[in-house]
């Protein structure tokens, strides 16, 4: 019996090495949740690698109070479906907090799965009004929200000049929200909106919906959607001998649009976003893209993945200040104590609907090299 004992725990401990780096059983657990695969896969991918770096250097630096941090992985793929799965499986791993994910229409899938467990949510490029307007104690984001962005988007557009509106989105609760704030500032600024439509995301071919868009004659086409159907608007835009100025939301900072559009194609375009990597200039961002890019030879390709980090360093901040690790005091110390916090985006606090606070929108250029210019 003693030997069948041993034999059984010499198995067990070959297959915890083989399982890899080990936490103690009260290492602190932290989900990330974002679209490894699908559409979206590369803001996804680079979630994961800046989270994935935090959590090296706080685990290399001694963890948070002595404590490792673990941090747990599931793909939501850009789809509701999935990330309800991804939800499932990250409150069944026992994490304290979730950051992400990508997407309002995802992100709300997740919502109520997350909640229910009593796990802390902080979302990253989840902009839709309603996501915090469900009373949810612990839901947060980094992220701005579509009822500022569409008032930003009106102000750019009066200010430009234009003096007929095509407004365009996908049905997303993103791209949808976007559009309806926009039309509402639009309105009060005395801006006609002359063609107001939804399209269907990831198809090959809008020369349809384009051909509407034109004989409704603006001098403005206002996308609200993401860069994937963009990028394609731009390039089957630019087929059609169409040279309407076209303008997008936060949605678009993605560099792949330029890749879908072509060069020529995306040249003039414009979008309003919070600030890309390289445009931060604040020294924790510079300091932490320099560890970044040492690390993987590259910039983030957009703003969204950046705000997973700001998620995950408030926690810590949270965690290092003093607070039981579990979510509601977080979410308490978050909302009452974090106050202009230092984080790679600029400072950022929260208010009581886990909103955050602090202005971030900036105007931004496609030059004829396909670069993002940050115009002043």
């Amino acid at each position: 019996m003693n030997k069948l004992v041993k034999k059984l725990m010499l198995v067990a401990a070959m297959l915890m090495l083989a399982a890899g780096p080990s936490f103690a059983a009260d290492a602190i657990r932290i989900g990330l949740m974002c679209p490894l695969t699908g559409k979206w896969a590369s803001e996804g991918q680079d979630m994961q690698q800046i989270v994935s770096l935090l959590v090296s250097e706080v685990n290399k630096a001694g963890g948070i109070n002595g404590k490792q941090i673990e941090l747990i992985v599931e793909d939501d793929a850009g789809d509701p479906r999935t990330a309800s799965l991804a939800a499932q499986k990250l409150a069944s791993a026992g994490v304290m907090a979730v950051i992400g994910t990508y997407g309002s229409a995802v992100t709300e899938a997740s919502q109520n799965i997350i909640d229910e467990a009593e796990i802390m949510q902080i979302a990253t490029g989840s902009t839709s009004v309603r996501l915090t307007e469900k009373g949810l104690p612990l839901f947060f984001r980094t992220c701005p929200r579509d009822d500022e962005q569409g008032r930003v988007a009106s102000k750019v557009i009066a200010a430009k000049g234009f003096k007929k509106v095509a407004i365009l989105h996908d049905n997303s609760s993103y791209a949808k929200g976007l559009a309806e704030e926009a039309q509402k500032g639009l309105k009060d600024a005395g801006v006609p909106v002359v063609f107001y439509d939804a399209l269907t995301p990831s198809e090959r071919d809008y020369t349809a919906i384009l051909t509407k868009l034109k004989a409704a004659d603006p001098d403005l086409i206002f996308f609200t959607g993401y860069y994937p159907e963009a990028g394609m608007l731009l390039r089957q835009k630019k087929e059609m001998h169409w040279d309407v100025p076209m303008m997008g939301g936060d949605a678009a900072n993605n560099t792949d649009l330029v890749k879908i559009a072509g060069k020529d194609a995306a040249k003039g375009y414009f979008f309003i976003s919070p600030p890309s990597a390289h445009d931060f200039d604040t020294p924790e961002a510079k300091d932490f893209f320099s560890r970044y890019k040492a690390q993987y030879n590259s910039l983030p390709s957009s703003v969204w993945s950046v705000l997973a980090g700001d998620a995950f360093k408030v926690i810590v901040a949270a965690l290092q200040a003093g607070t039981d690790a579990n979510p509601e005091a977080v979410a308490k110390y978050l909302k009452k104590d974090l106050k202009e916090y230092p984080g790679l985006t600029g400072k950022l606090g929260f208010n009581e609907k886990g909103d955050r606070i602090g202005d971030l929108y900036k105007v931004y250029e496609v030059d004829g090299n396909g670069g993002f210019v940050l115009q002043k």
